[in-house]
């Protein structure tokens, strides 16, 4: 929960997944990265970093890109520990997700804010992070085991350079009612959502999600006809809860179901996954294991 909030330093909730992206490196005099159109973010991360050391490096991923994932952030925070590992240097996460941030402005031109980064360092297993982007204040929420989370990509992909993301970063500036009503109410629906993961009433998140999603769609007009279809879709097929989930304007929708009925939800995407909450980003110095975020 909590789309399009970071950037006003407002509240939000997400979980790292499962899926990710890796890097295997040989330290290097240069830089050079296998990511074909990731070269300009994996080059504008080493310079966050201020080319603290060289590297050659080979990506493996499983986690799609363009499917409202986070697959930008995954990358840039998987190059980010990789420069790391090569400089013998540690930074604090949150320092990181910073440079990774201002990165992905760079390289797209986009004024995104700081969700992707954070979930992906600071993802916990069995949790959702609770993150305050104003203060950067934040704490783990548990996830019970009887809401099964899916994935399910609308086959529509976003690109947030080409889309009117940064369009809506500036009508929520210059106080567009709607867009501020979108991100208030936002807001209070993140702080609801804690409140019903904390007591175990899942079911409470149904109204939750539906009010998200409705908010995405008529406040922030970031939805898509085909992402609405899909929330109704999955409900039909037994989801208690459905949303479109990332920066819209295509990508995927985020559903909660029971445990026994998450396969027939999954089935209805364009592609789905069953997720759990995982942990974030791995850092491994030795063997051939990628680092992974």
């Amino acid at each position: 929960m909590g789309e399009h909030t970071d950037y006003s330093g407002g509240l939000v909730l997400p979980i790292a997944i499962q899926l990710g992206v890796g890097i295997s490196f040989e330290t290097d005099d240069g830089f050079e990265i296998d990511a074909p159109g990731g070269e300009g973010l994996a080059a504008a991360v080493w310079e966050e970093l201020g080319r603290p050391a060289g590297l050659r490096a080979q990506v493996t991923a499983d986690l799609p890109q363009g499917a409202g994932l986070g697959s930008s952030g995954a990358f840039a925070v998987a190059v980010a520990l990789a420069v790391c590992d090569a400089a013998g240097v540690d930074p604090a996460p949150l320092e990181l997700a910073r440079a990774c941030q201002r990165a992905e402005q760079r390289a797209f031109g986009v004024p995104s804010g700081i969700l992707d980064q954070a979930a992906s360092l600071l993802g916990r297993a069995g949790h959702a992070l609770l993150l305050d982007c104003g203060s950067l204040e934040h704490r783990w929420v548990p996830v019970p085991d009887s809401a099964a989370i899916v994935v399910l990509d609308s086959g529509e992909r976003h690109s947030l350079a080409s889309s009117a993301y940064g369009d809506r970063r500036r009508e929520l500036e210059a106080g567009d009612p709607r867009r501020v009503r979108h991100v208030e109410t936002e807001n209070e629906r993140v702080r609801e959502t804690v409140a019903a993961l904390e007591r175990g009433d899942v079911g409470a998140l149904g109204p939750i999600f539906a009010a998200s999603h409705a908010s995405l769609r008529d406040d922030y007009e970031v939805s898509t006809p085909t992402l609405d279809a899909l929330v109704n879709a999955a409900l039909d097929a037994g989801a208690f809860a459905a949303r479109m989930t990332g920066g819209g304007f295509g990508g995927s929708v985020v559903a909660l179901a029971e445990p026994a009925r998450a396969q027939d939800v999954r089935a209805v995407g364009a592609q789905g996954w069953v997720v759990t909450p995982a942990d974030g980003a791995i850092r491994r110095r030795t063997g051939s294991t990628p680092d992974r975020a």
